[in-house]
């Protein structure tokens, strides 16, 4: 559990500790202030308010050694979170503060000196746990064609986190950074098949300032190739960018989309040199109803594709079951509510090793658990049962907190 020390306002300022990565100096305590510290650096003071000696570290610091709870006032002016523990080592177990960067003239106090070590990360999350969220999959008894981007048969989940960082998780309780940072210009991230014909598992990703659509060739081991321009533009306009599967049966996977101004569903079908053929209307109306599209895989078992959608104002999911016509079928009820306590639907293929798709959600505050509602970032599991419907939810457990969005 993570618990964060109480903290006022206060400061620092500089004299270098032999071994540590620490500065310190001495500063007129009349004159002190959180100018003294230079910019770049974690600077802490022995007195409040930026009072009595300072020392300073742009380094990780496992052990502060003469400095261990003598820090009692200090600001951040670097450009990452800085966690404070109460502990030596990073205080695994222990309690952590994360001060993100401070502005000029900020600073904190504490009543009570308890800082053993301080470690420099991208986001709060890492002052306790992995960048990326826990996530195990049971090996599928056949390839599923998606979800499965290193081809070991195991469902694997790409995050992004709040840094802007693309790291993938292969379903065996390990993860690895497939991209570095500049994710955060996307606000579609979504995958479900092969795109370039290759028989490799890709990604597809919507740039916010320009609206162009792109595509990251999957190279096999779960990282992603160059990428190449999908849509060149508009694609602002639409909602809900999913990758879909092949519905149309040429062995492509496509690509729908809902039009924001009209809710019209769009089938933009796969074609070959990896583009979208020409976009064909398979839903007239009322799509804007839904706020989350998820393509399942074939969970009817006729071998064709199909959807789940969940409505916006009644929190009902629904399965839209593929056509031999390249179209959606009549509905049916999958959950008859609660469904909008869940801030990401994640469909990855089997992760149950039952030979189903599976479905996966995380959290949001609207979760209940014993009746109070607060609870986001929960990993809640359903394993797709027989007719395309779910069994009930497990939830599985509460660190996938401070991530962006999965896929």
């Amino acid at each position: 559990m993570r618990k964060r020390f109480n903290r006022g306002v206060a400061a620092l300022v500089g004299l270098t500790m032999a071994g540590t990565g620490l500065t310190v100096a001495t500063a007129a305590p009349a004159a002190a202030s959180s100018y003294d510290c230079p910019s770049g650096y974690f600077c802490g003071w022995s007195g409040e308010s930026t009072k009595g000696s300072m020392y300073k570290t742009r380094k990780n610091v496992a052990d502060l050694g003469s400095w261990d709870n003598k820090i009692r006032s200090f600001v951040n002016r670097t450009t990452t979170i800085a966690c404070l523990y109460d502990l030596k080592n990073y205080g695994p177990g222990s309690s952590y503060w994360p001060q993100e960067p401070d502005e000029p003239g900020e600073s904190r106090t504490s009543p009570t000196a308890t800082i053993s070590s301080i470690k420099f990360v991208r986001t709060e999350r890492e002052c306790g746990q992995p960048a990326y969220p826990s996530w195990y999959s049971e090996p599928s008894p056949m390839a599923a064609g998606f979800g499965d981007m290193n081809g070991d048969r195991r469902a694997d989940v790409i995050t992004r986190d709040l840094a802007g960082r693309l790291w993938f998780t292969p379903g065996n309780d390990t993860g690895r950074l497939i991209g570095s940072g500049g994710w955060n210009a996307m606000n579609t991230l979504t995958r479900h098949g092969d795109f370039t014909g290759d028989r490799r598992e890709d990604l597809i990703a919507r740039e916010k300032a320009t609206g162009k659509l792109w595509l990251y060739p999957g190279t096999g081991t779960g990282s992603l190739g160059a990428r190449k321009l999908l849509g060149a533009s508009g694609w602002n306009s639409m909602n809900h960018i999913t990758a879909y599967g092949d519905l149309t049966g040429d062995g492509r996977s496509d690509l729908i989309a809902v039009q924001k101004s009209t809710g019209a569903l769009w089938l933009y079908p796969g074609a070959s040199g990896s583009k979208l053929g020409a976009r064909k209307l398979i839903g007239s109306g009322g799509w804007n109803g839904m706020n989350a599209l998820a393509g399942m895989g074939d969970v009817t078992g006729d071998g064709r594709p199909d959807l789940y959608a969940r409505e916006k104002a009644t929190g009902k999911l629904w399965l839209y079951p593929g056509t031999s016509t390249a179209r959606l079928g009549a509905r049916k009820l999958v959950g008859s509510g609660g469904w909008n306590a869940m801030e990401h639907l994640i469909s990855v293929g089997d992760f149950s090793g039952d030979g189903r798709p599976d479905l996966a959600a995380v959290t949001n505050e609207k979760y209940r658990i014993d009746g109070f509602e607060g609870h986001l970032g929960w990993l809640v599991t359903y394993r797709g049962r027989a007719g395309g419907t779910l069994y009930g939810g497990q939830r599985t457990h509460g660190e996938w907190w401070g991530l962006s969005d999965f896929c």
